[in-house]
């Protein structure tokens, strides 16, 4: 561990912009490999790493992140439609009152909308949270990220062309969005952590068993 502890967080962060970049290059040619391969690293941060959110008695008896299968139909290539202006102030321990913005809207066919958050602070960057109808049973109760830019988890633009997808006017820029690597907060492991939740916007009335779950949970 270093003398310093904002070098390990450094450090994290350096690791998880390599592993989402190393995501990309696989998911083009095949998503599952690339979840596997975020799987196994990822699980390897949360063992090994000083920056890790387990806790120190947690951490002695990990074996792994509690993860769903991989399911091809979760993945989409979506537009980020237009959406009315809102904003979302997270009030947070370390950082005062951190600021969101609604920049646009992802519609996921047979599963609901999502809204997309501009960080609207030092860093900037999207985010884009989901809770799902299963949340605090098998899945996180505040719901999960599956975007964070700022902090690298980005999946990447969507290939296919604006304006194709859904023949409006309104289809604006594609991205990637993949509901197999929605994952949990770092309040979920450490209550010493404040983490911004999902919104209204972002919640979808169904339950999914792709992700990681909750610890402890067991899809049903």
């Amino acid at each position: 561990m270093s003398p310093v502890p904002e070098l390990d967080v450094v450090d994290w962060r350096r690791r998880v912009h390599h592993l989402y970049a190393t995501v990309r290059a696989l998911a083009a040619d095949d998503p599952a490999a690339a979840h596997e391969y975020w799987v196994a690293a990822r699980d390897d941060l949360f063992a090994e790493h000083p920056a890790s959110p387990l806790l120190p008695e947690d951490r002695a008896a990990f074996t792994g992140l509690p993860v769903g299968p991989y399911d091809p139909a979760m993945r989409f290539e979506v537009p980020v439609r237009a959406a009315g202006t809102a904003r979302l102030d997270v009030p947070t321990g370390t950082d005062g009152v951190v600021p969101f913005e609604r920049v646009g809207r992802l519609e996921l066919p047979g599963l609901g909308g999502l809204d997309v958050w501009a960080l609207r602070s030092y860093g900037g960057g999207l985010f884009v949270p989901v809770k799902d109808a299963a949340a605090g049973t098998w899945t996180y109760g505040g719901g999960r990220y599956l975007l964070d830019t700022v902090k690298g988890a980005d999946l990447g633009p969507g290939r296919v062309p604006s304006g194709t997808g859904s023949g409006t006017a309104d289809d604006g820029p594609t991205l990637v969005v993949d509901l197999n690597f929605a994952y949990n907060p770092s309040c979920a492991y450490d209550p010493a952590w404040a983490c911004p939740l999902a919104p209204p916007g972002n919640v979808l009335d169904v339950a999914l068993g792709c992700g990681e779950q909750q610890p402890g949970g067991t899809p049903g």
